[in-house]
């Protein structure tokens, strides 16, 4: 019998540990007196530093992409309006 290695690439670890954070953050808010809402919150502020580090630190494109700015820019307006539903 032979045995499969799945080898994962850097980038899937990411996906994975960003996942992981927001639902880490889910189930604080499902599981816990803390709400819903900002246990989501804190979920994705935590996977903010995973993408950080996608984007900025080792970005899979050049540096200079305005594709990259855009989107860091779209993640960071969704990451700010939901800490402000989840406070608010």
């Amino acid at each position: 019998m032979t045995r499969v290695q799945i080898q994962f690439e850097y980038y899937d670890k990411l996906l994975f540990a960003i996942v992981a954070s927001l639902g880490f953050g889910m189930a604080i808010g499902l599981a816990t007196s803390v709400a819903f809402l900002t246990g989501l919150a804190g979920g994705a502020l935590f996977a903010t530093v995973f993408v950080y580090d996608a984007m900025f630190r080792n970005p899979p494109m050049p540096t200079g992409s305005a594709r990259a700015k855009a989107a860091a820019v779209v993640w960071h307006a969704f990451l700010l309006i939901t800490v402000a539903a989840a406070v608010g």
